[in-house]
């Protein structure tokens, strides 16, 4: 990609709750802010229809047809193949044809997941693409990975999950050298279930700046650049700060409301909300091990977010992060073949 043209980013117009009224307006915006082309991919009445009730004029958007969508609960792939013009399908194959730089969706992990493993490909050394990034504002720059596409998990594989969230915490933040940490019930080597104690073992022998083993207390404080679990301690870890956040957001509403200023009590609310949805504040996060920039946000996303995810497309496409992942990989077997 040069730095002659705006970064492409293909967005799944029809994934996510509240698509595509919400997807749109938040594509509509991140078109206005510049240096993004925005390709809308959904089915060609509603999108266009929502489109036309902005001012697009002399902007950088653009529809691109599709017919239906892969739902969440839906097996994705059976529906990829059942649904081979599905706006996830066809936005991912824009991607594959050099069409797009980057893809953002809102709608079923499951499904963008597949598309992007089966259409863009799992990258060399990867057994299966992960979902990662920051999931707590107070620790803003520790990337959390695996959380949620993951349930279980080999002890090689969480070892490559480590490489990757170095890789980003390098490209991405510019870390020289990532802490990378093991998420465990001790912070002592040995502590752990078999996964984590073998994981520990490997994660050490590698090249990696390894700092042992983390634990859940230990994630706001930025202790490490990078925290490696499977995606079912993960996802439970992200959906109880998210959880925790929006119950205190709540509460500072209804504490406050009758001693301070409307303004001030939001501004408070919003802030507390945002420390402990990151995925919010980001728009999303990228999807780690494939060939191809894929940045999967929440389902219940309005605009605001829908925005983010463009920009958070746009940085990660730019860094070249996929090619120094498949760089760093194919070093790192190098490594352990030289080694054998």
């Amino acid at each position: 990609m040069t730095s002659q043209r705006p970064t492409r980013v293909a967005v799944d117009a029809m994934g996510g709750d509240h698509a595509p009224a919400e997807v749109v307006e938040g594509a509509v915006a991140a078109a206005r802010d510049g240096d993004v082309q925005v390709i809308l991919v959904g089915d060609t009445e509603p999108v266009q229809s929502e489109l036309n009730m902005h001012d697009t004029k002399d902007l950088p958007i653009g529809v691109v047809p599709s017919e239906g969508v892969i739902g969440e609960g839906e097996p994705p792939a059976l529906s990829l193949r059942q649904k081979p013009r599905s706006s996830i399908t066809v936005a991912t194959g824009l991607v594959k044809s050099g069409r797009a730089d980057a893809l953002v969706t809102m709608g079923s992990t499951g499904a963008a997941m597949a598309a992007s493993a089966v259409i863009l490909g799992v990258t060399e050394g990867i057994d299966r693409p992960a979902l990662g990034g920051p999931i707590i504002g107070l620790a803003p720059r520790t990337v959390f990975i695996d959380v949620g596409t993951n349930v279980d998990c080999r002890p090689s594989q969480l070892l490559s999950f480590a490489v990757m969230g170095d890789i980003f915490a390098r490209q991405l933040w510019g870390v020289q050298k990532p802490r990378v940490g093991l998420l465990s019930v001790g912070a002592e080597a040995g502590k752990g279930n078999r996964q984590v104690r073998e994981t520990s073992e490997l994660l050490a022998s590698s090249n990696l700046n390894f700092i042992g083993n983390v634990e859940a207390d230990e994630l706001l404080k930025s202790k490490a650049d990078v925290i490696v679990c499977d995606g079912f301690v993960g996802n439970i870890v992200m959906k109880l700060t998210e959880a925790l956040g929006a119950a205190l957001s709540d509460l500072v509403n209804s504490r406050l409301g009758d001693s301070s200023t409307d303004s001030e009590v939001a501004k408070l609310g919003r802030e507390m909300y945002e420390l402990t949805n990151p995925v919010e504040t980001m728009g999303g996060g990228p999807l780690f091990g494939v060939n191809g920039v894929t940045v999967i946000g929440h389902g219940r996303a309005r605009a605001r977010a829908v925005k983010r995810a463009i920009g958070t497309a746009k940085m990660v496409a730019e860094s070249g992060f996929v090619a120094k992942v498949n760089e760093d990989l194919a070093r790192l077997r190098s490594a352990s073949n030289d080694g054998e």
